[in-house]
C-alpha cells in the first residue's frame, strides 16, 4: 500500500527516511483548527485529521499519515508566531517553566476503512532566559513555521534544561508510536486480504 505524508514539514521527512520507510510527501493546505477553537491533545487531532482525511480524498488506494504538533503551556495552546516580535514573546513566557509538546497523528485508507488517531506528549522544560539569549537563537534560527516558536534539534541546547518524553514528538513524529499504527494498520490490511 502506498504511503503518504500529508504534511509539507521537512522535519517530518527527514524522521520518516529515518524509520526506513518508503513514502510520498503530499502536502495537505486545508484550514487548521486555531488555538481559541479548542485546547490539546484536541487541537492536534483535529487538524491532524483533516490533513489526513484531504490527502486520503485524491489518494483513497493509499494510507495517509497526518500530523499536527503544538505546544500546550498554562492551560492554553500556543501555536506558530505571528512575527519574530511574537516569537520574543512567546519564548520569555516558556522562559523558566515547563509545557506540553502534543503531536496529534491520524492514519486514513478509505479503501482498507483505516481510521487510527491518537496524540503523544513530552514535557519540556526550559531554562531561565534573558532577552539577549532569546535574540541570540532567533539570529540562528528560522521559528515563523514552528510552533511555541523554537525548534529543539536545532540550538536546543540554548534553550531547554531537561525532557520527560520522546525528543522525536517535540521535533515533530512520535516515531515509535507511529511505528507501532503502521504495523497494526498493515495487519488489519493484510488481514482484509484473505477475507
Amino acid at each position: 500500500m502506498q504511503l503518504i505524508l500529508a504534511s509539507n514539514s521537512e522535519r517530518r521527512k527527514v524522521l520518516l527516511k529515518e524509520m526506513g520507510l518508503d513514502f510520498d510527501q503530499v502536502p495537505s493546505f486545508v484550514a487548521e483548527a486555531g488555538p481559541g477553537e479548542c485546547f490539546c491533545p484536541d487541537t492536534t487531532l483535529i487538524n491532524a485529521s483533516r490533513k489526513a482525511e484531504d490527502i486520503a480524498q485524491r489518494f483513497p488506494d493509499a494510507l495517509i499519515i497526518g500530523a499536527d504538533t503544538v505546544i500546550e503551556w498554562n492551560g492554553a495552546v500556543i501555536g506558530k508566531p505571528a512575527d519574530l516580535a511574537d516569537a520574543r514573546r512567546i519564548l520569555m513566557e516558556l522562559s523558566g517553566s515547563t509545557h506540553a509538546v502534543v503531536t496529534g497523528m491520524a492514519l486514513r485508507s478509505l479503501k482498507q476503512n483505516i481510521r487510527v488517531d491518537f496524540a503523544e506528549y513530552t514535557r519540556v522544560t526550559f531554562k531561565e532566559l534573558t532577552p539577549s539569549g532569546i535574540d541570540q537563537y532567533l539570529e540562528l534560527v528560522h521559528v515563523m513555521d514552528k510552533a511555541g516558536a523554537y525548534a529543539i534539534q536545532e540550538y536546543g541546547e540554548m534553550l531547554v534544561e531537561a525532557i520527560d518524553g520522546p525528543l522525536d514528538n517535540v521535533i515533530g513524529l512520535p516515531c515509535r508510536r507511529l511505528a507501532e499504527a503502521l504495523n497494526a494498520c498493515s495487519a488489519a490490511a493484510m488481514s482484509q486480504k484473505y477475507f
